[in-house]
């Protein structure tokens, strides 16, 4: 659907508009008296998200791609249908799968009370089905209100079993990430990507950043806080249908080679990602179907 057809199908004046970039992206505007937001087409990647009353909650990196075929860096990429590099019987592929550069569909748009609903969908592909994900459908719910609502449903169109990793791999935007605290995780098990993939079980209370920190939290069904005594707010998400929690910050060292963030950028983000990821990938059984749910809201401290 090019952009007349959306603006004609499902634009809603003074609260949903679309725009086109210089390169080519197509993405959605809301404002509500609740939040602004915006979302890309491509990934149905949610860039931005400020309830009222609030500073922005998602980070966004400026030096970010915003070109097709390109992951953007910030704002919450959906990882489908594999964590990270591929692994198994194949290895090729994007990092974190290709449902993030991908461009999805808008199938529905409307404004319920201070909420607006949008739904994004993404059928099996030329480049899915070269890398062998043929019988599938993904859609992802976003309520944009006071509260930010992510849902994600997969289906497994095929006759065999369906295997998958997923994430709604978010960007908080802090302070100062040496200053912020996150609840939630105690007595957790987690594979230590800095170490090797070594198992750990975090002793700590609250977690607090001093080095790099990438660690995917298995058999997790917990709500996770994160407070920011510098921007005065903690941020709550709370999740259904996810079994993993990541928490990466990629400190000065690896932030500085990262081509698509400044190097200063650490201090101003974390990510905490709700996930079904390494030892809680899915198997989805044939014509079924599994839905993962995170809920974001912001209050001031």
């Amino acid at each position: 659907m090019d952009i007349q057809a959306l603006i004609d199908t499902f634009a809603i004046p003074g609260v949903l508009l679309f725009t086109e970039t210089p390169s080519g992206l197509v993405r959605a505007r809301v404002t509500t008296s609740a939040c602004t937001a915006e979302v890309y087409l491509q990934g149905a990647h949610l860039t931005h998200w400020q309830p009222a009353g609030h500073g922005p909650v998602l980070f966004l990196s400026e030096q970010s791609n915003f070109a097709p075929g390109k992951p953007i860096r910030g704002g919450v990429p959906i990882v489908f249908p594999w964590f990270g590099p591929r692994t198994g019987a194949r290895t090729d592929g994007p990092s974190h799968g290709f449902a993030r550069i991908e461009t999805w569909d808008l199938a529905f748009a409307a404004l319920s009370g201070d909420d607006l609903h949008l739904t994004l969908t993404l059928a099996p592909t030329e480049q899915s089905r070269a890398l062998g994900f043929d019988n599938f459908g993904v859609a992802l719910q976003l309520v944009l209100g006071e509260t930010l609502t992510m849902r994600l449903t997969v289906a497994n169109e095929s006759g065999e079993p369906l295997h998958i990793e997923e994430a709604f791999h978010t960007y908080l935007t802090v302070g100062d990430a040496t200053q912020v605290r996150i609840a939630g995780l105690a007595d957790t098990e987690y594979l230590d990507k800095t170490d090797h993939f070594r198992r750990k079980v975090q002793t700590e209370p609250v977690l607090t950043f001093t080095a790099e920190t990438d660690r995917p939290y298995l058999n997790t069904t917990t709500a996770v806080t994160l407070e920011d005594p510098t921007l005065r707010r903690a941020i709550s998400i709370v999740k259904q249908g996810s079994r993993t929690t990541v928490v990466w910050n990629p400190w000065a060292e690896l932030c500085a080679k990262l081509a698509d963030m400044p190097d200063e950028a650490w201090h101003r983000m974390t990510c905490i990602e709700t996930a079904n990821a390494a030892d809680n990938a899915l198997t989805i059984a044939p014509n079924a179907a599994h839905t993962m749910e995170a809920v974001i809201s912001v209050e001031s401290l």
